[in-house]
């Protein structure tokens, strides 16, 4: 094929007019400032008119390569016009679909908030991934991110904050799955994962340790120097020996919750870790740490006076525990700020304060399950049950609906009635704990 036309000639031209070139390209002159190249073939009969781009801008290499290119799709049976709308549309599809890391870790916590139980977890989540992945990955797309990036932020922090790290990572790769879900990224493997994949590249995390627990035979001696100590927090920590139950259910235990006439604590499904409401069995010894509370005097706005419309329960709540009066919405175990409950690292800090670093307050379910275990006779299930585990397989679920209330309840009056027996040594005097307090 001859070509006709010459760089100076287009430059130049500005007669109105349409100028081939051979092979179907031709150049379209409007006057000497409008001038555009054109591809001319012929499709199902009919002439087709397929535009390469203004001839200011698309130099006559550049269309004649373009012509060629038109000419092969021809020849492959494509539509130029047709090929072009396919390609535009495909690229406009994956601009819509762009999304970069940071995007989607929003997007999954906004599409998941509303499963997790813990409304915090939201937060630490975003907070975990702002401080260690966003400023490595956050602001690329997230179709692009590959081993080698999750390892990039993974490797400065796996061997110095190991729990941490491995949160990182698992919440990666939980914002790539769903990214992957969403057809933001190609399907495929996940490279964040861990089975197989990082775990040939990275040490395997430690071992966590088991919450350091006291042995059931010190508990007395330990409960002696603990009520020594006058601060909210020795009580909180008393009250959660007393009933095996976790910090999170006893700092933000509220007076409602509480029943004076059933002797009964009922923690609700939202700030169980099982998800389901569970009746805690409170002892004499429980209910006396909570009539003993001083008045509550930072929690909330309510008078001294119990308000009208209280219920008669509520009212009697008031009688009992001089720190619910007025106040049947109010926390138990009241924390330092006005509203709030007593913090989550109060107990600890009271453990600390009495030269017991080594132990932790979790640790103490588990010297209520040894003590249960090794000195009472009742049956396994009915100390999970006090301690809100789930218990046995669906078959025994099935058959065991009620709550076993009753046992427990006299389990706790057991398991608080050894509390209160204090140890000995020769004459009889209580032997001093390690470390003395405050």
């Amino acid at each position: 094929m001859r070509e006709k036309l010459t760089t100076a000639f287009v430059r130049s031209i500005d007669k109105k007019g349409r100028y081939g070139d051979g092979g179907g390209l031709y150049l379209h002159v409007v006057n000497d400032t409008s001038k555009a190249w054109v591809f001319r073939y012929e499709r199902g009969g009919r002439e087709r008119r397929m535009g390469l781009g203004p001839a200011r801008i698309v130099s006559l290499a550049r269309a004649r390569d373009l012509a060629k290119e038109c000419a092969a799709m021809l020849y492959d049976g494509i539509d130029p016009i047709e090929g072009r709308r396919a390609q535009r549309s495909s690229q406009r599809s994956s601009a819509a679909k762009a999304m970069t890391f940071r995007e989607a870790a929003v997007e999954y916590v906004a599409a998941h908030r509303a499963g997790w139980k813990n409304a915090k977890h939201a937060a630490q989540v975003i907070g975990s991934l702002k401080a260690h992945v966003f400023p490595t990955i956050g602001d690329l797309e997230v179709a692009a991110i590959d081993k080698a990036l999750v390892l990039k932020c993974l490797k400065p922090i796996w061997p110095t904050v190991p729990e941490t790290a491995s949160r990182v990572r698992g919440r990666i790769e939980a914002v790539l799955n769903w990214a992957s879900a969403n057809g933001f990224r190609p399907e495929g493997e996940n490279p964040a994962r861990w089975k197989g994949h990082l775990s040939y590249v990275l040490a395997p995390r430690p071992r966590a340790r088991h919450h350091s627990a006291l042995p059931f035979a010190e508990l007395p001696e330990f409960l002696t120097a603990l009520r020594g100590l006058n601060v909210l927090s020795a009580r909180a920590l008393e009250f959660t020996i007393l009933t095996a139950a976790r910090t999170g259910e006893v700092i933000g235990t509220r007076w409602n919750e509480i029943d004076a006439d059933s002797s009964v604590w009922t923690v609700p499904a939202g700030r169980m870790k099982s998800g389901r409401e569970h009746r805690v069995p409170l002892s004499d010894q429980a209910l006396r740490i909570l009539r003993d509370l001083p008045a509550e005097t930072g929690n909330g706005d309510a008078a001294d006076a119990p308000p009208s419309g209280l219920s008669e329960r509520q009212a009697r709540q008031g009688e009992l525990f001089p720190a619910a009066a007025g106040r049947p919405q109010g926390f138990v175990f009241v924390g330092a700020r006005k509203g709030s409950g007593l913090s989550n690292m109060a107990m600890l800090e009271t453990l600390r304060r009495m030269g017991r670093s080594d132990l932790t307050v979790h640790g103490f379910r588990s010297t209520f399950r040894d003590w249960a275990a090794e000195t009472t006779a009742y049956p396994n299930h009915v100390v999970e049950m006090a301690l809100a585990h789930a218990i046995g397989d669906k078959v025994e679920k099935a058959y065991r609906r009620g709550d076993l209330f009753d046992k427990r309840q006299r389990l706790m009056a057991e398991w608080a009635r050894y509390c209160d027996t204090a140890q000995t040594a020769g004459s009889g005097n209580v032997v001093a704990i390690r470390g003395n307090a405050i």
